[in-house]
């Protein structure tokens, strides 16, 4: 069976369309849960102060034009919480709105990191992510996947 026409792609296959052949390895994993019910309280308290601190201002827009902008900035903050993880920091060395989830041209969340975080993440190797977010009312899931060569800063 082959993958979409035209592709080149097949199941199993080790290259998607549109990708180079690279060998990446597994850098880290991280993975994060929230409440929803956290980030509204943190709204309802804090409001832009809070937003501003944690999140990048397409973070923001994205999120304040949905429904429920506390479903999606939990989803968001987890993202984080899941990067952080995932390049072994935890929150030290690193800052919140270092690590911005944007949606891709696809459709998929994507990440784009900056400063210190930026930094850590080429000083491991890390060269591509991969994302997974869900949410619903009460609570809030990231997976990240950092891939690279480690010991091979970009």
């Amino acid at each position: 069976m082959d993958g979409p026409a035209g592709t080149g792609w097949k199941p199993g296959g080790s290259t998607l369309p549109g990708r180079r052949m690279a060998i990446l390895t597994i850098i880290g994993i991280g993975v994060d849960m929230i409440e929803v019910s956290r980030i509204q309280s943190a709204l309802d308290r804090f409001g832009d102060r809070f937003l501003n601190r944690v999140f990048a201002p397409g973070e923001q827009r994205y999120a304040l034009s949905r429904p429920n902008p506390a479903e999606s900035l939990a989803a968001r903050f987890a993202a984080k919480e899941a990067v952080m993880k995932a390049l072994g920091t935890g929150r030290y060395g690193v800052s919140w709105r270092e690590i911005e989830v944007v949606r891709t041209s696809a459709g998929r969340p994507g990440l784009v990191l900056s400063g210190r975080t930026l930094a850590v993440a080429r000083f491991l190797g890390v060269r591509e992510w991969h994302l997974s977010l869900t949410h619903g009312r009460e609570q809030a899931i990231a997976f990240a996947v950092a891939l690279g060569q480690p010991g091979s800063p970009e």
